[in-house]
């Protein structure tokens, strides 16, 4: 069970945090959370995708696996990528708020990253350690991400420019699988805006990862590869 506590100085001083990467340290995820300023980097590696929550609100996710619980990019205690997902990368932390509201750094005490072999988060007279101090911008960058994420949304609902799609995967000598409960970006109808709305889009810098997402869905077929691979 995770057990999170605003991290300090003072009771987390010793506190250590492992930088591998492996199912064993909760890595084994499908997919994570991501926001438009983060697709340019994604886009190299991981296909892009929409799902919608149990509230009707869609989300963006990398994709890292075809089913529940698989990861294609792990190798051991190693990422198969030279990019990493931010949401991935800022375990074991996390932002909370305080009674009025602001951000605070907060730490998983139970997570399995927290290793007394790990990387120490704090230098011996208390101020940060080049990790955390790492984890600190990414995390600001995270959060300030996701929350851009509903403008985003609007925005690709507003076009119709979500469509839901199946991926049927034939594997060699082992059972089909189906990937389903997935949106994409809706080639036709983005083509077929006309100036003024692309216009709006761009100025409000929505159409660059608009396409970004759309590039990205070619890695589907590296998946596939990973996967027949054994990976």
């Amino acid at each position: 069970m995770p057990r999170h506590a605003l991290l300090n100085n003072i009771d987390h001083r010793d506190l250590r945090v492992s930088t591998r990467h492996g199912a064993g340290v909760d890595d084994a995820a499908m997919s994570v959370v991501t926001f438009p300023g983060e697709f340019r980097a994604l886009q190299a590696y991981y296909p892009i995708v929409f799902q919608k929550d149990a509230q009707g609100r869609f989300h963006p996710l990398a994709l890292l696996g075809l089913q529940p619980g698989q990861n294609l990019f792990l190798r051991g205690d190693r990422w198969d990528a030279h990019y990493v997902p931010m949401a991935v990368e800022r375990q074991p932390f996390a932002i909370g708020h305080d009674a009025q509201g602001e951000p605070m750094l907060h730490v998983d005490l139970e997570h399995p990253r927290i290793d007394p072999q790990g990387e120490p988060l704090f230098l011996e007279h208390g101020g940060h350690a080049p990790l955390l101090q790492h984890m600190v911008a990414l995390l600001r960058t995270l959060h300030d991400g996701l929350a851009g994420n509903d403008a985003f949304i609007q925005a690709l609902l507003s076009h119709e420019l979500l469509e839901s799609f199946v991926l049927d995967v034939k594997l060699t000598g082992g059972q089909p699988l189906q990937l389903r409960g997935f949106y994409t970006i809706h080639e036709e109808r983005l083509r077929a805006l006309d100036g003024a709305a692309l216009q709006a889009l761009a100025h409000a810098g929505h159409l660059e990862p608009i396409y970004m997402a759309l590039a990205s869905m070619t890695h589907l077929r590296d998946l596939i590869g990973r996967l027949e691979q054994g990976a």
